[in-house]
């Protein structure tokens, strides 16, 4: 079973507004703890045992959790701006700044903003063959998310990116496609991938070309969940959020 997922926290989350301008995002409050601290408590909980969280924007609030929480959930801070500088960008980025941290070890890699079950991330982490895997999920509206078009045999052969609807999926069947929402499992392999990518049209390195690169040689299966998913992006979300929690 995998041991090691990585977190990727290092953005600044303009969307939850002044609640995240003196912290990260991910250390807003919900339900009396820092949404991190949930995401966390379901990796631990999964058996993920090594956690290791890629920091950068306000990263002194993230060392003060680390301080409160770290003994506990086993973390270790990589620090993205540090070791790849400050003037890169893109989901791949914080996955290069690993590459020492994971050393030949296969991991999982999430958003720090966003909450899977524990079951899930179980299941992912017990998925030990020569396959990378990326999540995928019914959703009732594709189109703010990444569709995952795969063949018979569960393989990924692209990822089809802001879908158009009627061109890219039809709006009156939209529960039948996969959506991506940000979980994935990897060898070593990925980082070797990652450098072969150039910056895309919005002038970020994008972990998913690196996937695509993947998929056209027959190396990434698609990993349906089976459980649930939240993200945390807005203000709105901290309510939902608790009221799942329960609290």
């Amino acid at each position: 079973m995998i041991k090691k997922v990585v977190v990727m926290a290092a953005g600044k989350g303009t969307r939850m507004k002044e609640l995240g301008v003196d912290k990260p995002k991910h250390l807003i409050d919900v339900a009396g703890k820092p949404f991190l601290y949930h995401v966390l408590e379901n990796l631990k909980e999964a058996g993920l045992s090594e956690i290791i969280i890629v920091v950068g924007y306000k990263k002194e609030a993230m060392q003060e959790f680390a301080k409160k929480y770290g003994e506990y959930f086993n973390l270790k801070l990589v620090d993205q701006f540090e070791i790849m500088g400050t003037e890169k960008y893109g989901t791949a980025i914080p996955i290069l700044a690993v590459e020492e941290s994971i050393g030949a070890d296969d991991f999982m890699v999430i958003n720090g903003d966003d909450l899977f079950s524990p079951n899930d991330l179980k299941r992912m982490a017990e998925t030990e063959n020569d396959f990378s895997y990326i999540a995928g999920l019914h959703h009732m509206e594709p189109k703010h998310f990444g569709i995952l078009e795969y063949d018979e045999n569960n393989f990924l052969r692209r990822i089809i990116e802001k879908p158009t609807p009627g061109v890219d999926y039809d709006e009156d069947r939209a529960m039948e496609y996969l959506i991506s929402p940000g979980m994935y499992k990897f060898s070593a392999e990925i980082f070797d991938t990652l450098k072969r990518v150039e910056k895309s049209p919005r002038g970020e390195y994008e972990l998913t070309d690196a996937i695509t690169l993947l998929a056209q040689e027959k190396k990434v299966k698609i990993f349906p969940l089976r459980e649930y998913w939240h993200t945390f992006g807005k203000p709105e979300d901290i309510a939902k959020v608790e009221e799942f929690l329960g609290r």
